[in-house]
């Protein structure tokens, strides 16, 4: 099967797909009439394993590992229990933090701050925090089609004036001339059609972002 059925029947898109076997986590055959990626059932399995493991937030680097046998899936288990006990701990010490503010009488002027402030900033410096760090979908995809928006705005001008001289001036400029030029300016109003709407569904897929921290 091609491409487009794996990424329906996975869920991956094509960018995240492609970057896994950029890494050698799969190897797909060719087809040699048209070079086309050809994947197989155990392409597909490969795949919701791999999909299953990044959700698990197993890192690139210990799929690799895992890939090559040199680490067993039961080591890489393992890490992950230590690192989500270690993640259970340290929500715990911030439930006790809010939990001894609200039971005191403190108020946003008055808090001392000093013991809270040096036990968030050693959380902070072992990698945890609770703020959202992620850019959420929608407002990725408002930035692009704002930005798409502003750019083909400028090229829609052009083409707008070119044009009205050229059906309201006596002396126009000849038509093949002017239609070399509409055709110019058309093509990048083209491409960004078409960025657009590929940005769009890389961020709807979201896993070529998380993919590339790793």
């Amino acid at each position: 099967m091609l491409i487009n059925e794996v990424e329906h029947i996975v869920g991956l898109s094509k960018k995240s797909i492609r970057y896994y076997e950029e890494n050698g986590l799969l190897m797909p055959k060719r087809n040699q009439e048209n070079d086309y990626r050809v994947y197989d059932e155990n392409d597909i399995q490969k795949l919701k394993i791999i999909k299953f493991l990044r959700e698990l937030n197993v890192p690139i680097r210990e799929l690799k590992q895992l890939e090559s046998g040199e680490l067993t899936l039961q080591e890489c288990m393992a890490d992950r229990i230590k690192k989500i006990e270690n993640e259970e701990e340290n929500y715990q010490k911030i439930k006790a933090m809010c939990t001894s503010i609200s039971t005191s009488n403190d108020t946003y002027k008055t808090i001392e701050i000093e013991e809270y402030f040096k036990t968030m900033n050693v959380l902070n410096k072992e990698g945890f925090t609770m703020r959202n760090t992620k850019t959420s979908k929608t407002k990725k995809i408002v930035g692009a089609v704002i930005s798409s928006f502003l750019f083909g705005a400028f090229f829609l001008f052009l083409i707008g004036m070119i044009s009205y001289f050229q059906f309201t001036e006596p002396k126009n400029m000849p038509w093949l001339i002017y239609l070399f030029i509409i055709a110019v300016l058309g093509v990048p109003l083209l491409g960004m059609v078409v960025n657009l709407i590929s940005r769009i569904k890389e961020i709807n897929g979201g896993e070529e972002d998380e993919a590339s921290k790793y």
